[in-house]
């Protein structure tokens, strides 16, 4: 029973240091449609992930706080290869550097609804790039 939100079939990788919430997350994504395409716990594997995969990512979903590291070098990391970025926190929006700001953020914890459309708006800004 999936809506027609633009995400099906999309590779969407996802960078959370906490399993049980990559899990979770990762089954969600899933029911929206799209594809799991990697995961990564840590910041060195999630830039190894984009710079080897990038062509396979759509959307990257990245856990601003990975074990006290922040994850802005995977979300530039990203952005250069013209992928779309969805932030998730724990914390309050003021956390996110200025430059970031302007990306989807989800904050945990999120609802399917959420998570959906906070996907399908990144996806919907990288096919509007043309």
């Amino acid at each position: 029973m999936e809506s027609d939100n633009g995400l099906a079939g999309r590779g969407v990788f996802v960078v959370e240091d906490e399993p049980l919430v990559a899990l979770m997350v990762e089954a969600m994504i899933e029911e929206l449609g799209a594809v799991v395409i990697g995961s990564a716990r840590r910041l060195s594997d999630a830039l190894a992930f984009v710079a080897a995969r990038h062509r396979e990512i759509d959307v990257a979903l990245l856990d601003l706080n990975l074990g006290g590291i922040d994850s802005y070098d995977v979300a530039q990391a990203a952005a250069d290869q013209g992928i779309p970025v969805v932030f998730s926190t724990g914390y309050d929006d003021d956390a996110i550097n200025e430059p970031w700001r302007s990306r989807p953020l989800l904050s945990k914890p999120f609802q399917l609804a959420q998570l959906e459309a906070a996907l399908a708006l990144a996806v919907a800004s990288r096919s509007g790039r043309g």
